[in-house]
């Protein structure tokens, strides 16, 4: 790790680029070698206002300058930025900043495993872990401020493209804001999330629905998402009706969904499979299929619309599934132009749906605009969009 480069093929989730001034507090390698983060998700309760659907072309959603400082801390926090807000919560442990707000990186004295080094000699910086994977740097904070305002998740931040579940996404937050506005809809459900990443969405749908399913695949990735899923059970019950009750009251069950596959793992021996008792539960009683951010590849595209499909096909209920996509605008040398192949790809799955005559179903796709309050911090671009497919039995 001296020498640390970005492959042709890593790819950066730009949630955390709002939020400079910021720490990211490093808590472990997770089973890549890849470096896990901690973050905080401020929830904004109260400010149904402050709403941005990007129609100014991607303008930072209204944010407050300053958090309210906990009660009896003395002094205020740093400013909110337009991302999550890291904090380690310990004293004496933290970055270093300058007097321009640019972080002060102290350097290792310079290696002398090369007597001889090729070139001009260079200091070699070392990253260093703040904390043990068994300590909890965040929960102090989490204490002074009130429980139900903070979501943590543990992510990484650059990745090769196949590992890009394991950061954090604005489609996910973008979902995870329609969860808390449509609370009623997701009211004692069943809820089926594909393609969970990081379990952001599952975790807040789990606030209100009686079972979630957070699905994925890769034992690293799901069991990232079941450690976030446990570093949230500090979610209490919120008082009043302006702040509705928010408490991780249901069941959230991490299990490996392979879209490839036609069927569900049941081997007891393979981590992260279904019972026989899950497999009953999901087909019976699921009636909303979340997905958010996994529209990037046109593969994958095609082996997710035919996984909903193919489960819609088993349910023994009409469901709705919400899907979260972001438009990337991408230039290519095959067109010579600015081009968006990947987000064309997806509605043109939409419009097959829809004209889809199989004799037993029928999806209406409908497209949700995206007006509702903002919930959590982050950039809600104009690029961000989300729809909803109805799936009803033909009459």
């Amino acid at each position: 790790m001296d020498e640390v480069t970005f492959r042709s093929d890593t790819v950066l989730s730009d949630v955390h680029l709002y939020t400079p001034n910021h720490r990211h507090l490093m808590v472990r390698l997770n089973g890549m070698g890849q470096p896990v983060f901690l973050s905080q998700f401020k929830l904004l309760w109260n400010r149904d206002s402050q709403t941005d659907s990007g129609a100014e072309g991607g303008s930072h959603g209204t944010v407050p300058a300053e958090d309210t400082p906990p009660r009896g801390s003395g002094s205020a926090k740093p400013p909110l930025g337009s991302g999550c807000r890291i904090d380690t919560g310990q004293e004496g442990v933290g970055a270093q900043l300058d007097e321009d707000g640019d972080l002060d990186v102290k350097r290792r004295p310079r290696a002398a495993t090369d007597p001889k080094p090729a070139g001009l000699p260079r200091d070699k910086v070392h990253p260093t872990i703040l904390t043990q994977e068994e300590d909890d740097p965040l929960a102090d904070e989490a204490q002074e401020s009130s429980p139900h305002d903070i979501i943590r998740i543990e992510h990484t931040m650059a990745t090769p493209l196949e590992d890009v579940g394991k950061q954090v996404w604005r489609g996910a937050l973008l979902l995870a804001d329609y969860i808390l506005f449509q609370r009623d809809l997701f009211q004692g459900r069943t809820v089926l999330e594909l393609g969970a990443g990081t379990g952001l969405a599952s975790i807040i749908a789990a606030t209100v629905a009686r079972t979630v399913y957070c699905t994925d695949v890769g034992t690293d990735l799901l069991a990232m998402c079941q450690r976030n899923i446990a570093l949230n059970g500090h979610l209490t019950a919120a008082a009043g009706e302006a702040q509705r009750p928010f408490c991780l009251g249901s069941v959230v069950k991490v299990k490996e969904l392979d879209w490839l596959q036609d069927d569900l793992c049941t081997d007891p021996e393979v981590p992260f499979s279904w019972s026989q008792e899950d497999v009953s539960d999901l087909y019976s009683h699921t009636t909303i299929l979340l997905a958010a951010e996994v529209f990037y590849d046109d593969d994958l595209t095609d082996a997710l619309f035919k996984t909903l499909s193919r489960l819609a096909h088993k349910l023994k209920n009409a469901c709705t599934a919400i899907l979260s996509v972001e438009k990337r605008l991408n230039f290519t040398l095959r067109h010579l132009d600015v081009t968006c192949e990947a987000y064309d790809h997806f509605r043109s799955w939409l419009q097959r749906l829809e004209r889809l005559a199989d004799g037993q179903l029928r999806f209406v796709v409908e497209p949700v605009e995206a007006s509702f309050p903002q919930r959590l911090v982050y950039e809600r671009i104009q690029q961000l969009e989300l729809w909803k497919i109805f799936v009803e039995p033909v009459m």
